[in-house]
């Protein structure tokens, strides 16, 4: 029997960021799952902070060059690559000259807050998704680890759910403590014609709270589960209102589920 394929897509992992509640989960979930015996690869955004030279980061030209549609505006995605010291473990990086590459994560030196961190993600979820499809890998479960990744179960669901590498995969979103506190607006075009066809703009209107992200993931995923289920008692709790998950768990989701 062929080990399961299992890929983790975060915003954080240590050692290419500063610590945060974050960075410990977007390492060790993923050492845990190599460990295990299953075939694991991860992904974060390139963000500006992140010393390339120090870190051993090279681009992979054959997976880079494509550009990805948010809101009607065409961004080219840059793929580059490295391993966390001492493991088994290989980071792919998604960058962008306009969303990361100049760029720290929810805001800027200044302490304030991007105004763009919606589509960012949608940009960072599409990215992703591009990339594993040019790597012929299908991913029987896909990890979501916070507001970066909050996109992307509902891509999975609409856009990308024809998609031959993406038919049997499912995806588990982790909540975890969102900084964001702006709203994003023109939901419907950042997120595409699938936005329209699922009628979201009634649920959330035409912008987008951060704690809507949140519900938007959740509402698309086929599990959930909390990196603090204190802190985030309110979206598990809307979770399971939903009732069409399989598995709603405090902590992190058994990957034999």
């Amino acid at each position: 029997m062929k080990p399961k394929k299992i890929l983790f897509v975060t915003q954080e992992i240590n050692p290419y960021v500063p610590a945060s509640t974050l960075t410990p989960l977007g390492r060790e979930l993923p050492l845990a799952s190599i460990d295990a015996g299953y075939e694991t690869r991860a992904f974060m955004p390139k963000w500006g902070n992140i010393n390339e030279r120090r870190n051993q980061l090279h681009e992979v030209i054959r997976l880079s060059g494509i550009n990805i549609v948010v809101d009607d505006v065409d961004h080219p995605l840059i793929i580059k690559v490295a391993s966390v010291t001492g493991t088994r473990m290989q980071v792919y990086f998604i960058d962008n000259e306009d969303f990361f590459a100049k760029r720290l994560e929810e805001a800027g030196v200044d302490g304030k807050e991007y105004t763009d961190n919606f589509e960012r993600s949608v940009f960072f979820a599409r990215g992703v998704l591009e990339t594993v499809k040019k790597l012929r890998w299908a991913p029987d479960v896909i990890n979501c680890q916070g507001w970066t990744a909050a996109a992307m179960p509902f891509l999975l669901k609409t856009e990308f759910a024809d998609e031959p590498c993406f038919r049997n995969t499912q995806t588990i979103y982790t909540i975890t403590d969102n900084k964001l506190t702006l709203p994003a607006e023109r939901l419907a075009s950042i997120l595409g014609e699938e936005a329209e066809k699922q009628r979201l703009t009634e649920e959330f209107g035409q912008s987008i709270t951060p704690e809507q992200m949140d519900r938007l993931a959740i509402r698309y995923a086929d599990a959930v589960c909390a990196a603090n289920a204190e802190t985030q008692a309110e979206q598990l709790a809307y979770a399971e209102s939903l009732g069409n998950h399989r598995g709603v768990v405090f902590g992190h989701a058994s990957l034999n589920q």
